[in-house]
């Protein structure tokens, strides 16, 4: 396969001869050679001045291939200065070597006004596909070209927004195109006709679809080599950390870090541990709060709830916090030890706030600092999980405990959360699937040893009926990413509806 091929080129010139606007499309398939790659269009008008034209990622196709495009629009002017008839032919640099599309030496050409051509690499193209959905968007244009020779009745997108448990079709329309007087050879392509049609997607989080173009004797199908077309939206990016209480050198410095990395990571939901501010005998002090301190350092604060549990470090009011993207309902701090003392590290409270994320859904979210087992981690757990269970209702997507919980991979600890049949380490769900379905589906009788070597005490617990799914999971703050802040590092994991 040739490593840069022209697969359709649009030559559309509208408008009367005082005022004419022409419009230039090319699309490519570029081989993925290196990231750092140049692909251009260098082509010609009727005045001989050769340009180029810088192409752009449309996007990924099979086999280690990339579709690019280019697209330029004239102003409207005189006829007589648009540039009318062009020849062109494409260029790739990359990896510091140079290839050439220029259709075996003789150059493309494309008579003004004559529309779209396909080269015989491709009958159908789509022409629209973007990989991701937009905040706010709430339909998707489709645009394919298809061989006029082909003679195409009807043109129908299939898809699903629920993973094909119901499908829907949407029928495409011929757009109208304007008879050329333009009677050139065109050498290497041939003439196609353009159809479109728009899916309404509505608030749904991804779409999946593929089209079929039916003659009076076959049906073609455009199905992205059997995989069907994808896209979908920004997934919940959900990230805790234990802030170390004020322990930390060059303290203010990591706060600002710790803010950095939540606005570069996109991080929509924050679960904070061991956030401080000076004791101020009991009544606290706002201005040091480390979480309204982080929270003041976005670019746009996040909405904020936050309580305390007890006197840390004999100077500060120890507690919990959770910061949000989105609104925070229903917002509750409660003690899920046997302690309520002010004065005793062993009183540990915990906050919770029910949050509707666009596209994802309704979720409970609680954040969490339990103690060692041997301190009351398993009356504490147990609290917390029955509030949370008492929460549960139709309307709630999703219940994700998140934060520090004192205990080891395949500990005791962990050991009871896992025989608890209802809550599942996310991190591990997203990292090593196979290794969470023997130790939270399979129950493997040997799942302990699998964890030997994992020292994490920090997890997002689901719920195992929630409507969500773990798609990634990331270590931060370590010396290699951002940076330590803290005697923990902590963790961003994405989530998508099913």
């Amino acid at each position: 396969m040739d490593n840069i091929q022209l697969l359709y080129v649009a030559n559309n010139v509208t408008g009367k001869a005082a005022a004419c606007q022409q419009s230039l499309l090319f699309f490519m398939r570029v081989a993925d050679l290196d990231y750092h790659k140049q692909v251009e269009v260098v082509w010609a008008g009727e005045d001989g001045v050769w340009h180029f034209l810088p192409a752009l990622f449309n996007r990924k196709a099979n086999d280690g291939q990339e579709y690019w495009q280019a697209e330029i629009v004239f102003p409207p002017q005189a006829h007589a200065d648009i540039p009318g008839d062009i020849r062109f032919a494409l260029r790739l640099q990359a990896a510091g070597s140079e290839y050439w599309d220029n259709n075996e030496g003789g150059d493309y050409f494309s008579g003004a006004g004559c529309g779209g051509r396909l080269t015989g690499a491709a009958a159908i193209l789509q022409l629209s596909h973007a990989e991701q959905l937009q905040g706010g968007q709430h339909s998707v244009p489709i645009k394919l070209a298809v061989d006029a020779a082909l003679e195409i009745d009807h043109v129908t997108i299939h898809w699903t927004i629920d993973n094909w448990q119901h499908s829907h079709t949407t029928s495409c329309r011929r757009q109208a195109q304007r008879k050329s007087a333009n009677k050139a050879v065109y050498a290497g392509l041939h003439l196609a006709h353009v159809w479109s049609g728009r899916i309404r997607v509505g608030d749904a989080f991804r779409l999946q679809y593929s089209i079929s173009c039916e003659n009076k004797e076959q049906t073609l199908w455009d199905n992205n080599a059997g995989q069907n077309y994808a896209l979908s939206r920004t997934p919940l990016r959900l990230l805790i950390l234990n802030l170390h209480c004020y322990q930390e050198d060059e303290q203010d410095r990591k706060f600002w870090q710790i803010a950095n990395a939540i606005d570069e990571l996109g991080a929509d939901i924050v679960c904070l541990q061991e956030v401080a501010e000076y004791w101020n005998d009991g009544r606290g002090d706002w201005p040091s709060n480390s979480a309204n301190i982080i929270n003041q350092r976005l670019p746009k604060p996040f909405h904020l709830y936050t309580d305390w549990s007890h006197l840390g470090f004999d100077k500060f009011r120890e507690g919990v916090a959770i910061l949000s993207r989105y609104p925070l309902a229903e917002q509750e701090a409660r003690y899920v030890s046997d302690s309520h003392d002010a004065y005793s590290i062993h009183s540990r409270k915990v906050v919770s706030a029910r949050i509707k994320v666009p596209y994802i859904g309704t979720l409970d979210v609680f954040s969490a600092h339990l103690s060692w087992w041997e301190d009351g981690f398993q009356q504490q757990f147990q609290r917390l999980s029955a509030w949370a269970d008492g929460k549960r209702s139709a309307d709630v997507d999703a219940t994700l405990l998140c934060g520090d919980f004192n205990i080891a991979a395949g500990s005791t600890g962990y050991e009871l959360v896992v025989n608890g049949h209802q809550y599942e380490d996310q991190y591990l769900a997203a990292n090593a699937p196979a290794l969470f379905q023997q130790i939270f589906r399979v129950n493997d009788a040997h799942w302990r040893d699998y964890l030997a070597d994992d020292y994490r005490i920090d997890y997002i617990f689901m719920d195992k009926d929630s409507g969500l799914r773990a798609c990634s999971a990331r270590t931060v703050f370590t010396e290699q990413d951002y940076g330590s802040v803290s005697d923990h590092c902590g963790y961003l994991m994405t989530f998508e509806p099913l």
